[in-house]
C-alpha cells in the first residue's frame, strides 16, 4: 500500500494560541511551566488533527516556540561564546536571547535573522567561529517524541540536515568556511541518530534543503560525506531526505545515489523531477517521497492530475515504494479553512488549507491503493469545484487586461536620470545631510487593535472609528516633530497589515479571518488570496496621508506596498503567469501614486521588501524574473513628476546577486536592512556603484533592546566610509509596527542624536 506522510504541520495554532502563550511570557503573565504546558497542548491537537485526517507518518520536531533553524542550532549546541553565561541554549531565557537580543546595560543584540529561502518566513541565521564546540542537546526533542508516541502518532522525528545547518548559517571568522565544521558535527548527528533510534524512532526525515540551490563542489562533497557517515551509525533507521522548494536540477543523480531509504521530491516548484529520477534510476531500496499537494499555496489540488503522477511513479517503482506527501512543510499556509465562516461560498470551494491539504494526501494515497473508485465522492467533489473555478466569471476582467496590453515602454520609465531629479528634489524637498526618516509604521497599540476589533463587530460607527485614527495619526505627527526627525510618515495606524491592507481594497482579491500564517517568532500575517484581475476602484491611502500632511508643515511620505511584494506576500493565483498579476497589481499602485502627488505629498514610499525574496533559487532562471519584477516596480512609480521623490524599502536581504536590479529600479532613495549584519550588506552598494541615495538601518526593530547613540554612531560612520555621506539617509532597519512605543520612541531619539553628530563630524 501507498503511505500518505506529511513534512510538517503549522505551529502558531488555529487561533495563534502560541503567538498569545509566548508574548504572554516574554511580558511575564506566564512562567516557562506554562508556555511549556501550552506548546504540549498545540503539538498533541495537531498528532490528533494529522492522525483523524489519515496521515500514516507523522512529523515530530517541526514543531517550535520561535524558529526550526535555531531549534536546529539548539539541539547541537552551536551557541556563540558570548550567549553562554545566559545558561543551556535548549531552555527559554538563552533560546529567546539568540532571537531577540537582550536590552538593558551590557545587552546582548539578537543573531541576524533573513528569508528561509524563497519564502516570507524569515530564520534566526547561526554563527560559527573556529572556537564553535558542538554539543548533543537533545531532551527536547526527545520529549516531544515521547509525547508523539503517547498519543499514539506514527512519530518521525525531522531534523535539518547537517550540510544545510552548516551553510544556512554565516562564519564570523576571516578564512572559516562553515563547512570546515562538518567533521566536528557529524558525530553529534550520529549520537542524536543513536538516542531517537533508541527512543523507538524506526524512520526520521533529514531536511537538506540547499539541494534547491546551484550546489558548489564542496557541497556536494560534504552532502556524501556526511550521509555515508551517518548511515554507518544509524543502520536500524529509515531515513527519508527530504529538499523541497525548487528542483534538484544536475544534482538529482547525486540525491539518488546517497545511502538514505527515501527521497522527497517537490512535484509541485519541480514536476520534472520525478521523469528525471525514473531516468537516472532510482535504487531498488528506496522509497520515494512525491510531493503533489501544494505546501504553499490555498488552491484545491487537482485531484485527478495528481493522481495521474502518482500512478507513473506506482507503474515504474511499485506501490509499496511510493510515499503521498505535500510537496513541502504545511507551516507557509493557513491551518484550516472550515473558520473562514465569512468567505464567499463559491470562493470557498476552490480553496484548501493545511487540514483539508491533509485530507487530499489521504485521499490521493487511497486513490493510488484501491483505484479511483475508493475516494469516488472525494474526487467528485473536487472536479465540481475546479469546474466552477474555470468557468466563473470573477476571474477576469476584461478592461484590466485591455489596460496591461495598451501599455508602452515610456510608461515603466521616470521623465528624467536620477542625477537631474535630485537637483529637482532637493529644491522641492530642502533636507539637511544624513536626513532622518522611519520606514512607516508606528507601534500598532493594544488600543489601536481594540479600535479595529470594536469597528469589526459593529461596535463603533464609521465617523467614530475614523475619529480615533485621526487622533493616532496627529499623536503620531506631534512626537515626531519632538523627536526631530526630518522627513515624517502618518504612521498607519488605519493598517492592519502591510499587505493585506491592500488586498481588502483591491478587487481581485480576497480576505480572510483566521488565515494566518507565521513570518518570524510570534509575528504572524494573513495573506490575502488574489483570486482574479486586479484593479484598484478608487484611492486607498491618500487622504490619510494628506490628513498627516495638514497637521505640519514638515513633508509627510506617503507609503505604499510595492506589486512584487504585495504579489509574494499574497495567495497569488495559479491560473495565469505571476507576471501578469503583478503588472495588474502594479497598475493599481501606479493609480494610488499619482493620486498621492496630487494631493501634493512629495515624497512616496514603495515597498518592495520581497523584491529578492522572489528571485529564483537556481541562477539559470533568475534573469526573467528579474526583467518583470523591475518592470512591475517602474511601472508602478513612473507617473509622477521629477520632483516627486520615490522611495523604496527591502530588507532581510542579500543584495550581492541582484544589487544591478536594485539599480534598475531606479528609486530616488532605497532604504535596508543592515543592523544586524553589522553593515556588511552594504559592500554590494559600494562595489557596484550605486548611483541613488541609500537608507542603511542603524538598528535592528526586530529586537526589544534600544541601542544607544554611540552604537548607531558607529553604525553610520561604518556606512559613510563605505558609501559616502553624501548618498545616506538615516532610519530603522524597518517598520515600527510590532515594537511598543516605550522602546521605540528612545531608539528615535538616539538615532536623531546620532545623526547629528555625524553630520558634525
Amino acid at each position: 500500500m501507498a503511505t500518505s506522510l506529511n513534512l510538517g504541520f503549522p505551529r502558531i495554532g488555529a487561533r495563534r494560541e502560541l503567538k498569545r502563550a509566548t508574548e504572554d511570557y516574554w511580558a511575564g503573565r506566564l512562567d516557562a511551566a506554562g508556555l511549556e504546558a501550552a506548546g504540549a497542548q498545540i503539538r498533541a491537537e495537531h498528532w490528533r488533527l494529522q492522525m483523524a485526517a489519515g496521515i500514516e507518518s507523522i512529523p515530530v520536531g517541526d514543531f517550535s516556540f520561535y524558529d526550526q533553524v535555531l531549534d536546529a542550532a539548539a539541539l547541537v549546541g552551536a551557541v556563540p561564546e558570548r550567549y553562554r553565561a545566559l545558561g543551556d541554549a535548549s531552555e527559554f531565557p538563552a533560546y529567546f536571547a539568540l532571537a531577540r537580543g537582550v536590552g538593558g546595560e551590557g545587552g546582548l543584540a539578537p543573531l541576524e535573522m533573513t528569508k528561509w529561502f524563497d519564502t516570507n518566513y524569515h530564520y534566526i541565521v547561526p554563527e560559527y567561529a573556529r572556537t564553535t564546540k558542538f554539543r548533543l542537546q537533545s531532551a527536547r526533542l526527545l520529549g516531544q517524541l515521547r509525547e508523539a508516541q503517547g498519543v499514539g502518532a506514527a512519530a518521525r522525528p525531522v531534523l535539518l540536515g547537517p550540510v544545510s545547518l552548516l551553510r544556512l548559517g554565516k562564519s564570523v571568522d576571516a578564512g572559516l568556511d562553515p563547512l570546515d565544521l562538518l567533521p566536528q558535527l557529524l558525530p553529534v548527528y550520529a549520537e542524536l541518530l543513536e538516542e531517537l533510534q533508541a527512543a523507538g524512532a524506526s524512520f526520521v526525515q533529514i531536511d537538506e534543503p540547499i539541494f534547491a540551490m546551484d550546489l558548489t563542489d564542496a557541497e556536494r562533497a560534504a552532502l556524501r560525506t556526511s550521509y555515508a557517515v551517518l548511515r554507518e551509525g544509524a543502520t536500524g533507521l529509515r531515513v527519508l531526505l527530504a529538499s523541497y522548494f525548487a528542483s534538484y536540477g544536475d544534482d538529482l543523480p547525486l540525491a539518488l545515489s546517497l545511502p538514505v531509504d527515501a527521497l522527497h521530491l517537490d512535484l509541485v516548484r519541480a514536476p520534472q523531477d520525478l521523469k528525471a529520477a525514473l531516468r537516472y534510476g532510482v535504487p531498488q531500496s528506496m522509497q520515494l517521497s512525491l510531493g503533489v499537494v501544494d505546501g504553499r499555496n490555498i488552491w484545491r489540488t487537482d485531484l485527478r492530475r495528481a493522481l495521474a503522477v502518482l500512478e507513473e511513479g506506482r507503474q515504474a517503482l511499485s506501490e509499496e515504494r511510493i510515499l503521498v506527501a505535500p510537496s513541502c512543510s504545511l507551516l507557509h499556509v493557513p491551518i484550516d479553512l472550515d473558520l473562514e465562516m465569512g468567505l464567499d461560498p463559491e470562493l470557498q470551494g476552490w480553496l484548501s488549507f493545511a487540514n483539508q491539504k491533509l485530507s487530499e494526501v489521504t485521499v490521493l494515497a487511497a486513490a493510488l491503493s484501491g483505484g479511483e473508485e475508493a475516494a469516488a465522492q472525494a474526487f467528485e467533489s473536487n472536479e465540481r469545484q475546479r469546474a466552477l473555478r474555470e468557468a466563473s466569471p470573477r476571474s477576469v476582467d476584461p478592461a484590466v487586461r485591455k489596460r496591461l496590453a495598451s501599455l508602452k515602454e515610456a510608461d515603466g520609465r521616470r521623465q528624467s536620470p536620477g542625477a537631474a531629479r535630485r537637483k529637482v528634489q532637493e529644491e522641492r524637498l530642502p533636507l539637511p545631510p544624513l536626513p532622518t526618516t522611519t520606514i512607516g509604521s508606528f507601534p500598532q497599540t493594544e488600543e489601536l487593535r481594540s479600535l479595529r476589533a470594536r469597528k469589526r463587530r459593529n461596535e463603533l460607527s464609521q465617523e467614530e472609528y475614523e475619529a480615533g485614527i485621526r487622533a493616532e495619526i496627529a499623536r503620531v505627527i506631534r512626537l515626531q516633530e519632538e523627536i526631530g526627525l526630518d522627513l515624517l510618515v502618518h504612521g498607519e495606524a488605519e493598517r492592519n497589515d502591510m499587505v493585506e491592507y491592500f488586498g481588502e481594497q483591491l478587487e481581485g482579491f480576497a480576505a480572510t479571518q483566521n488565515g494566518w500564517v507565521q513570518s518570524y517568532g510570534t509575528r504572524c500575517v494573513k495573506p490575502p488570496i488574489i483570486f482574479g484581475d486586479v484593479h484598484r476602484p478608487q484611492p486607498m491611502t491618500v487622504r490619510w496621508s494628506a490628513y498627516a500632511q495638514s497637521l505640519t508643515t514638515q513633508p509627510v511620505k506617503g507609503m505604499l506596498t510595492g506589486p512584487v511584494t504585495i504579489l509574494q506576500w499574497s495567495f497569488a493565483r495559479d491560473d495565469q503567469p505571476r507576471e501578469l498579476t503583478a503588472k495588474q497589481i502594479a497598475l493599481a499602485i501606479r493609480d494610488e501614486v499619482q493620486d498621492l502627488e496630487a494631493a501634493g505629498i512629495r515624497a512616496i514610499q514603495i515597498d518592495e521588501p520581497a523584491f529578492r525574496e522572489g528571485l529564483p533559487l537556481r541562477a539559470a532562471e533568475r534573469e526573467d524574473y528579474l526583467r518583470w519584477a523591475t518592470e512591475a516596480f517602474r511601472l508602478a512609480t513612473s507617473g509622477v513628476e521629477d520632483e516627486t521623490q520615490i522611495h523604496s524599502h527591502m530588507c532581510y536581504s542579500e543584495f550581492n546577486d541582484i544589487v544591478e536590479a536594485i539599480a534598475a529600479l531606479d528609486a530616488d532613495v532605497i532604504s535596508i536592512e543592515a543592523a544586524r549584519s553589522g553593515m556588511e550588506l552594504l559592500e554590494a552598494f559600494s562595489r557596484f556603484s550605486y548611483p541613488n541615495e541609500i537608507g542603511p538601518g542603524v538598528y535592528d526593530i526586530h529586537s526589544p533592546r534600544v541601542p544607544d547613540k554611540d552604537e548607531m554612531v558607529k553604525a553610520l560612520r561604518a556606512a559613510a566610509g563605505v558609501l559616502g555621506a553624501g548618498m545616506l539617509w538615516v532610519n530603522p532597519d524597518c517598520g515600527l509596527k510590532t515594537r511598543r512605543f516605550e522602546e521605540a520612541v528612545p531608539a528615535l531619539r538616539n538615532m536623531v542624536a546620532a545623526a547629528r553628530q555625524v553630520r558634525e563630524e
